[in-house]
C-alpha cells in the first residue's frame, strides 16, 4: 500500500506537509499543495482512517444494531439515522443482531474494540445485561425502538400503547366485538405495549379483556404471520378481527387466508403495524399503524452526535417518544353487529 512517507518522498516535501494539505490545506502554498494533491491522486494514496483515529482519539463511525435487517421498517431507521450522520460528516456501520441476545453481546464487544464513535441500538436482550456491560466502555449509545430508565441515556421511541389502542379501536367501531392479537414474541415490549393498548381499547368500549384471544409467535416475520395464520382457520369459532403486532406477520396471516380462499375484510378483517411500504402494495391493501420510522432513526442519531460532538459536555439525555398514526385501508371493513 501507499504510504504517506511515499507521497512526500515523491512530491519533494516533508510528511507534516502532506499532513497539512490533507487536513489543514489553507496552511500549505498553493503551488505545493497542487503538486501533492497530483502525487496523491497518481499514487492512489488513502490515508489511514484508523491512524488517524488513534491521533484524534475518536473515530467518525456510528455503529447501529437492528433486530431484523429483513424487516423494512429497520430499513426506514438506518436510512433516517445515514441521512443525519452523513450531514455530520460520519458514517454509519449497519449490524444485525437477528433478534439473539448472543449475536448482539458480540456486536457490541466488536463495537468497543474498534471505539466507535457510539451506538444505536434497538435491543435484543430484555434483560438489560448486554447494554449494561457496554456502558462501561464509556462508549455513549442511543436505544431506538425502546425507552431507558432516566438517566441511563438517550432514547427515541414510539407510543405502542396508543398504537394498539389505535388498532383494536378501530376494528371495534367496525362492528367487531372480540379481536385476536398476533404479538410476536411476548419478551418484547413492543409486543407487549401492544397488547396493553388492545386491551384498554377494549376497556374503552366496554368489552371485557376475554374478547382479545392472543397468538403468540416466536418471530416477527412473514414465515410466522403464515404460520399464525394457519392457527387462525383451526380456532373455532373463527375470528373475524385480527390486529397482528407488525406488518410482516399481517401480510403472512394475508397469503394464508387468500389460499385458503378467506375474504379479507369481508371474513376476517385485518390490521398490522409500522405501515411499511409493502402494506400498501399487498393483494389487499393493508391497514396498518404507522411508525415515523425515519424520523426516529435521524433524531436518534442526532441525540448521538449531539452527545459526542463538541457540545458534549452540555448534553443532557432526552427519552422522545413519537406518536403513531392509523392508516386506513381494503383489509378492514364496517360490519353490523349482531
Amino acid at each position: 500500500m501507499v504510504g504517506i512517507k511515499d507521497v512526500a518522498r515523491e512530491a519533494g516535501v516533508s510528511v507534516g506537509t502532506v499532513s497539512n494539505v490533507i487536513n489543514r490545506p489553507e496552511m500549505v502554498a498553493e503551488e505545493t499543495r497542487e503538486r501533492v494533491l497530483g502525487v496523491i491522486e497518481r499514487l492512489g494514496y488513502v490515508r489511514s482512517e484508523m491512524a488517524r483515529q488513534l491521533r484524534a482519539g475518536r473515530s467518525r463511525i456510528i455503529a447501529l444494531l437492528v433486530l431484523d435487517m429483513a424487516n423494512p421498517f429497520f430499513v426506514d431507521v438506518a436510512t433516517g439515522a445515514e441521512r443525519a450522520a452523513r450531514a455530520a460528516g460520519l458514517g454509519v456501520m449497519l449490524c444485525n443482531s437477528a433478534q439473539s441476545p448472543s449475536e448482539e453481546a458480540d456486536y457490541l464487544s466488536l463495537f468497543a474494540e474498534q471505539r466507535v464513535r457510539g451506538v444505536l441500538i434497538t435491543p435484543a436482550d430484555t434483560t438489560g445485561r448486554n447494554l449494561e456491560g457496554f456502558r462501561r466502555q464509556g462508549i455513549p449509545y442511543v436505544v431506538v425502538d425502546r425507552v431507558v430508565p432516566s438517566g441511563e441515556g438517550c432514547s427515541v421511541s414510539v407510543d405502542d400503547v396508543t398504537g394498539g389502542m389505535l388498532a383494536v379501536r378501530h376494528l371495534v367501531e367496525c362492528g367487531h366485538d372480540s379481536v385476536t392479537y398476533i404479538s410476536g414474541p411476548m419478551h418484547l415490549a413492543q409486543c407487549q405495549d401492544r397488547r396493553t393498548g388492545a386491551l384498554r381499547a377494549l376497556e374503552d368500549a366496554g368489552l371485557p379483556a376475554g374478547r382479545l384471544r392472543h397468538v403468540e409467535t416466536e418471530r416477527l416475520d412473514v414465515a410466522a404471520g403464515r404460520d399464525a395464520g394457519a392457527r387462525l382457520l383451526g380456532m373455532s369459532p373463527r375470528p373475524t378481527a385480527v390486529f397482528c403486532a407488525n406488518d410482516l406477520l399481517a401480510l403472512g396471516v394475508l397469503q394464508t387466508l387468500y389460499g385458503a380462499g378467506v375474504r379479507v375484510p369481508e371474513e376476517m378483517a385485518l390490521v398490522g403495524y409500522d405501515d411499511i411500504e409493502f402494506a400498501a402494495a399487498a393483494a389487499v391493501p393493508l391497514t396498518s399503524v404507522r411508525q415515523p420510522a425515519f424520523r426516529m432513526g435521524r433524531t436518534a442519531a442526532e441525540l448521538l452526535i449531539e452527545e459526542t460532538g463538541e457540545r458534549a459536555g452540555e448534553h443532557e439525555h432526552q427519552r422522545i417518544v413519537l406518536q403513531p398514526e392509523l392508516v386506513v385501508r381494503g383489509s378492514t371493513l364496517s360490519r353490523p353487529r349482531g
